[in-house]
């Protein structure tokens, strides 16, 4: 369980929010983009490439003159500092507790499968972490692709906790849990196919039978294509006459 009581810590996988002590801090625009973009390069970015990636539109010496504004705003957060700067290189501080970090390194375990499982109460947690969009309403360019690879990992980690609480016999957890990665990318047939034995597990074939009609009328709409034989004959069978 996190402690935003104590620190600093940034959340990213909302509306951002810099919190010390338990306590928001007013954060200008300009160091909200610093800040989330160090947050998201964890290794550290060369003072140059960061002002170019968050000031595209500028010129070198303006995009740099912005840069140092936007590190006065942001070198505290509250009482603790926020950003490491050696030599050429900008970090984030370590005192600074990110959401998406621990986000992101827990999806990273589940997906390659480098330690336990995680507990009944922390796969809800982490499922309701994994729904969660980067940085919502913003459409800095420099973000898309930090979101792309996002959307790659937590699609991964939803369908691989789906199947845990699949065979844990947690139907719901499993379901809802397929579903988040759905919303996620609907063309993707693994969560509608845990979805799908999820209905049948618990004898729910109408359901079972209409989540895969559903995605079948999807995919012939827009893609021109089928379900995989492996989906289909989950169902084959219930709708013969």
């Amino acid at each position: 369980m996190r402690d935003v009581s104590r620190g600093a810590q940034l959340e990213i996988l909302r509306p951002f929010q810099a919190t010390c002590g338990g306590r928001r801090v007013a954060v200008s625009n300009a160091a909200q983009r610093l800040l989330a973009f160090l947050a998201l390069h964890r290794e550290g970015t060369h003072r140059r490439s960061v002002a170019e990636q968050l000031w595209p539109d500028c010129t070198p010496c303006r995009a740099a003159a912005n840069l140092r504004s936007a590190l006065c705003q942001s070198r505290k957060l509250g009482q603790v500092s926020a950003i490491d700067s050696v030599d050429h290189s900008l970090t984030l501080a370590p005192a600074v507790a990110v959401d998406f970090h621990e986000a992101w390194d827990a999806a990273d375990r589940l997906v390659s499968g480098d330690g336990k499982r995680p507990a009944s109460s922390e796969g809800d947690r982490l499922v309701a972490d994994l729904s969660q969009v980067l940085l919502p309403g913003w459409d800095d360019e420099w973000l898309l692709i930090e979101r792309e690879r996002w959307d790659q990992l937590r699609l991964y980690a939803l369908e691989a906790l789906a199947q845990q609480f699949q065979t844990e016999g947690r139907h719901l957890s499993a379901l809802q849990t397929s579903l988040a990665a759905v919303s996620i990318d609907p063309f993707r047939e693994i969560p509608h196919r845990i979805a799908v034995e999820v209905h049948l597990a618990e004898g729910n074939v109408a359901c079972a039978v209409k989540r895969y009609q559903d995605y079948r009328r999807l995919l012939q709409m827009e893609l021109k294509v089928a379900p995989s034989p492996q989906l289909t004959r989950l169902v084959r069978d219930l709708t013969r006459t």
